[in-house]
């Protein structure tokens, strides 16, 4: 089978426009990119994210908890179609483009020794969000990639890969700070929605208390409620 090539890019990720196979980009440390989403899920009054175990085999970190999933971004492909590819291939879910929320990228770099080999590492991770809803015990997992997937809590990953790291986890903590704001940019949103619903609903009642008409007024402020506050919970995510 034919070695995998990565298009070399640029601090932010852009490619310069040449090339590298992922033996050399490993052994030397060249700049390529990979695509990583995350996927999470509300479960009471905390966000978990779906976890995979990496297989024995792998060239880094094998047997830990890592990403969702993840992977390199092939030479001439755009970051979310590797994405959707990644989620297919190593978990078995059918994502559209419509179904994963860009969340930003963040660099990775180290070096360490994995089987007897040092592995140099030197990336920029594409991050994205997938929180469609999804059944661990119907997903079709690649077993030459990960041994297995499991929820975790979002905060108490987050607290262990700080240092000293639980060795369990392999997560990057550039990706988990990704998350975290993209996750606390949501609730931001729906609070924003939910004030803005309250606050038209205020309004209409006082309105149709002034002219007899409550019921049309409220349905009323509740619409520009509603309106209101999606757009100023979509400022509060952009910014």
């Amino acid at each position: 089978m034919a070695e995998e090539i990565f298009d070399i890019v640029d601090e932010k990720g852009q490619p310069t426009g040449e090339t590298v196979t992922r033996s050399q980009a490993h052994a030397e440390g060249v700049r390529h990119r990979t695509a990583h989403i995350w996927v999470v899920r509300d479960n009471g009054d905390k966000t978990e994210v779906l976890l995979q175990k990496r297989a024995l085999n792998k060239d880094s970190f094998p047997g830990r908890y890592d990403t969702s999933s993840a992977g390199h971004i092939q030479a001439g492909d755009e970051p979310l179609e590797s994405a959707i590819r990644e989620l297919s291939e190593e978990l078995g879910i059918q994502a559209d483009a419509d179904d994963l929320n860009f969340a930003g990228t963040f660099p990775i770099q180290y070096e360490k020794e994995f089987h007897g080999k040092m592995f140099r590492d030197n990336e920029i991770a594409f991050v994205y969000v997938y929180d469609e809803d999804v059944d661990i015990d119907k997903l079709t997992i690649q077993k030459e990639e990960l041994d297995s997937v499991e929820w975790f809590d979002l905060e108490e990953v987050y607290q262990a890969c700080q240092p000293p790291r639980d060795e369990k986890f392999c997560v990057p903590m550039g990706g988990l700070e990704i998350v975290r704001k993209y996750v606390s940019n949501q609730e931001n949103v729906a609070k924003s929605m939910s004030l803005g619903i309250s606050m038209g609903m205020l309004f209409g009642m006082a309105i149709g208390i002034t002219t007899h008409k409550i019921g049309t007024c409220m349905c009323t402020g509740m619409m520009l409620g509603m309106i209101l506050g999606l757009v100023n919970g979509t400022r509060k995510k952009r910014k």
